[in-house]
């Protein structure tokens, strides 16, 4: 087994590795950028060491830092977690070339499956349904006229080195098509380095579906289910579940089997995720394999009693995996919220803030993925994320009202929050019935007003009395448990 890992992260997926490690008696060392010195996972690891100014390209980005720390550690391997430099070949490299474990995928799988239009020849070579579109990046605008037309509108532009949902445009008509193709480009090259852009056609209403995989050096691949991920904003999830609701025995065996089939194409190894789009009729096509561990994963953890970065070490140090596909056994629902540091009123537009007051829920079925605590400055130089709900009941109905139990028990006063968003999703006829797409959130948010409810009137009570009586409040100790007593007594004045 690994003895000494750098954690090559920050937050809450950098707390999530480190709490594994503890449990397999593995030492950790934390990375913490100027902006996050009081961090949780700083103080959660064995050993922790800066690495710079906030700007991620100064600090989490720094190939050259994070290998000096290694060295520096007596580090043998090195976790990357997501994000940052998780899909970067040259840091798996890098690590290798330092007589390094990367944890995740060699070099050679992530430069292969990280150009998609590589990608998307590797599937179709494998029998994998491909949308129709470019095999190849896209040469100018000239081309992808050209490609448009023999396609058809509507479709869709995306980065060949893409991810995460940026550089990716929807084009309806050829009229759309230049100025798409300039937005598309710019953010691709920004977000990435490549503007290389490929062309696909749009699935109209359809939904993400991706299947998690977990693959060892010795053959051995198996999937561990389907997750819906289709609520999104600007192509970025917020909410995920499994079992997909639209997902059937039939669709899931598919959609497991092409997973695996992409994978063992590919010789891959570790966990990763094959993603899918799937039409109203039930067909499918591959769209990307994310090849890192996914922001989503404790809901296949919650249904499979799994624990996929264990699997992940284990992996990486070489062993064989202690299950077959036969071995896998999915049990109830899972659903999880992305609550992140966004104005869901103002477009989700990203804001940063001091956690004034903090409330996480608890209880049978829910489980908290965070890294924050009050007093807490969330910074804006990284990903809006701030923690991740994640609820299992026996069915989806008992997840269902256990989430509506954690949304109403959670606070995170002083910033805004896409709360208010999942309180409204989680009674919101369509998706309550399952009936959702990729197009969800543009089609049901915002609301209409409607009339606060209990829990958001004491919410709004609480953030009153914080706002006049906060010394006071707080106690001698500084626990705000006063703050909860003076809040229900004036509540109950109302």
């Amino acid at each position: 087994m690994l003895r000494r890992i750098l954690v090559a992260n920050r937050g809450e997926i950098a707390l999530r590795v480190i709490r594994t490690c503890r449990d397999l008696g593995i030492a950790t060392v934390a990375v913490y950028s100027d902006a996050d010195r009081d961090a949780l996972h700083v103080r959660a690891a064995d050993e922790a060491y800066p690495i710079g100014p906030a700007p991620a390209r100064d600090s989490y980005l720094s190939i050259p830092k994070l290998l000096a720390v290694a060295a520096t550690a007596r580090c043998d391997a090195v976790h990357p977690g997501y994000g940052f430099l998780s899909e970067s070949a040259a840091f798996a490299r890098a690590v290798a070339d330092a007589g390094l474990t990367f944890v995740g995928p060699p070099a050679e799988v992530q430069a292969a499956l990280g150009e998609k239009t590589r990608a998307r020849r590797m599937a179709r070579d494998a029998g994998v349904p491909v949308a129709e579109g470019t095999l190849e990046p896209l040469r100018d605008l000239d081309e992808a006229r050209a490609a448009a037309a023999r396609v058809g509108y509507p479709v869709m532009l995306k980065a060949s080195a893409g991810g995460g949902g940026k550089g990716m445009r929807a084009v309806r008509s050829a009229a759309e098509l230049e100025a798409a193709w300039r937005m598309a480009a710019g953010e691709a090259s920004g977000a990435f380095g490549v503007p290389d852009l490929f062309l696909e056609r749009l699935v109209e209403h359809a939904r993400h579906v991706e299947v998690q995989l977990v693959a060892d050096a010795h053959g051995g691949v198996v999937s561990l289910g389907e997750r819906d991920c289709s609520v999104q904003r600007r192509h970025q999830k917020l909410v995920e579940e499994t079992p997909g609701p639209s997902v059937d025995d039939a669709l899931r065996e598919r959609l497991g089997d092409a997973a695996v089939r992409i994978a063992r194409a590919a010789r891959y190894r570790n966990a990763g995720t094959a993603e899918f789009l799937v039409a109203p009729d039930g067909t499918f096509s591959f769209l990307e394999v994310n090849t890192r561990l996914q922001v989503e994963h404790p809901v296949t953890e919650a249904v499979t009693g799994l624990d996929l970065v264990a699997l992940q070490l284990r992996v990486a140090a070489g062993e064989r995996l202690p299950l077959a596909q036969a071995d896998v056994a999915c049990r109830g629902a899972a659903i999880e919220l992305r609550v992140t540091a966004e104005d869901p009123s103002a477009g989700f537009v990203p804001a940063g803030g001091r956690v004034a007051l903090l409330r996480e829920p608890s209880g049978p079925g829910i489980r908290v993925d965070g890294a924050l605590y009050e007093g807490m400055r969330v910074p804006t130089e990284y990903d809006p994320l701030l923690m991740k709900i994640v609820v299992w009941g026996r069915d989806r109905a008992e997840a269902l009202s256990r989430a509506r139990r954690a949304v109403r028990e959670t606070i995170v006063a002083g910033l805004p929050t896409s709360l208010p968003f999942h309180a409204h999703a989680l009674v919101e006829p369509d998706f309550v019935a399952g009936r959702y797409d990729t197009g969800y959130v543009d089609a049901h948010w915002p609301p209409p007003p409607l009339e606060l409810d209990e829990g958001a009137r004491t919410a709004a009570a609480i953030g009153a009395v914080l706002s006049r009586r906060r010394p006071a409040a707080a106690g001698r100790d500084g626990a705000a448990g006063g703050a909860w007593a003076l809040a229900a007594r004036e509540e109950a004045l109302r």
